[in-house]
């Protein structure tokens, strides 16, 4: 039985705001409905790496009750992060942030973590992935031209892969490509067969 199946009587619940996950959700061919709750996305200043986004996937997955969504419902939450040099990149605040963010990761590996939380009526269940991205280096022109057309405001790291900038300028991956747009889309899938079994 795929997994469209074993789902087919789940409420799913996909707890993101972003574009992103929704499109990737969508492509696995599940129905979902999007209800997010307001949490403080703050982790404590010890966590590093991967803690910080399984912190913050299961974080949001507390403000949430599953049984209100009824006997069988499915909770689906993440958290991206950008490592750079022993640093988290966060999302831009402003024009400025988001210039000193892509000329930190110009010419250079930086790591993507996404930690993801899956919550049903009975169990809780976090993962993570991890995707090295190399990019090359950008000149100021097309890190200011970047910016401009995409406004990068929303991306943990000042940039989106599927964008112009990621055209461009990646030049190697190691990992999920879909995992440094915000969701590890084959890992969830066999976290999610594997849950259901």
């Amino acid at each position: 039985m795929v997994l469209i199946e074993k789902l087919s009587d789940y409420r799913i619940i996909l707890a993101s705001q972003s574009p992103r996950r929704k499109q990737l959700l969508e492509g696995l061919g599940l129905k979902f409905e999007v209800i997010v709750r307001e949490v403080d996305e703050t982790a404590p200043p010890e966590l590093v790496r991967e803690q910080i986004p399984l912190y913050l996937a299961e974080k949001k997955a507390k403000a949430f009750d599953p049984d209100e969504f009824g006997p069988k419902s499915l909770i689906i939450t993440a958290d991206t992060i950008v490592w750079l040099s022993d640093q988290m990149l966060n999302k831009p605040t402003d024009f400025d942030s988001a210039v000193e963010m892509l000329t930190l990761i110009s010419g250079g590996m930086h790591e993507v973590f996404t930690g993801v939380c899956l919550r049903t009526n009975t169990h809780s269940h976090s993962f993570f992935a991890e995707s090295k991205v190399t990019f090359r280096h950008l000149d100021h022109a097309e890190i200011v031209h970047y910016i401009n057309e995409c406004q990068p405001f929303d991306k943990a790291g000042a940039y989106g892969i599927q964008e112009w900038i990621g055209y461009i300028g990646i030049e190697h991956i190691e990992g999920s490509f879909y995992n440094v747009m915000g969701l590890p889309t084959q890992m969830l899938y066999k976290e999610l067969n594997a849950i259901l079994q």
